[in-house]
């Protein structure tokens, strides 16, 4: 953890120094957020369409099917579209960095860096970081109206909730707050996504099977502190903002 704050500390510094190379920065934002928006879209969107269907058909026999639309929307605003992004993103993105970087590390390409006076923090973590940060609000955006959207049509054609109910639920329910504050904590996920990833991978050692070493714990350690962050922003956020009724 102390190896992880330095690294994230010394990429945040060459960023606010603008020691970041804007054509990689650019070119990472493609491969970490456009890259991404399928798998996200399709793993979210399945996500609301779960939560609509184990509540939907519930809440509708007790007569409250006025709740369906904001409880879908909320959940995925707050919780659901940031930290399943997040995951997604590790999984696909946080395996990648530190692959790259690793394979870099084993042949000797980040000592070359260092023989040459360039240093490896802002040549390869800080555009990562960066990108990282940048992209996965942008992918939560995109991930909020694919799960509202799966959760709409779970609820309209498959338990018979008509869509204007379920909208007005949702925009009853729904506080920007909800929106903002569950995009603010993707700043966090992102950051530690990157910080992770980069930082197992520049101290892969051991060849092809120290790569895959490294890659499968920068992955595992990147989830694992994406909840335990979601937990702490969640208690900071929102333990004292309840939802308002409809």
């Amino acid at each position: 953890m102390g190896e992880l704050a330095l690294l994230c500390a010394s990429a945040l510094g060459a960023v606010l120094c603008g020691k970041v190379l804007a054509r990689e920065t650019l070119r990472q934002m493609s491969v970490i957020g456009v890259n991404s928006i399928p798998i996200t879209l399709l793993t979210i969107s399945f996500s609301g369409m779960v939560l609509a269907l184990h509540t939907a058909e519930q809440l509708k026999a007790m007569g409250a099917e006025g709740l369906i639309g904001g409880i879908v929307a909320v959940s995925m605003a707050r919780e659901a579209a940031p930290v399943l992004t997040a995951i997604v993103v590790a999984a696909r993105v946080g395996s990648a960095i530190a692959a790259e970087l690793g394979t870099m590390a084993v042949t000797e390409q980040v000592d070359a860096l260092r023989s040459l006076g360039v240093n490896p923090t802002h040549y390869l973590v800080a555009p990562r970081f960066l990108a990282c940060v940048l992209m996965l609000p942008v992918l939560t955006v995109f991930a909020n109206a694919a799960g509202v959207f799966g959760g709409y049509i779970v609820s309209v054609f498959g338990a018979g909730v008509p869509g204007q109910v379920f909208i007005l639920s949702a925009k009853d329910l729904l506080q920007p707050d909800d929106l903002y504050l569950g995009l603010a904590k993707t700043l966090v996920f992102g950051a530690i996504i990157a910080v992770v990833g980069c930082a197992h991978g520049l101290a892969t050692s051991g060849g092809a099977a120290g790569v895959g070493q490294r890659t499968t714990a920068a992955v595992v350690q990147s989830i694992v502190l994406v909840y335990v962050a979601d937990y702490f922003l969640a208690e900071w956020m929102f333990a004292r903002h309840p939802t308002p009724g409809p």
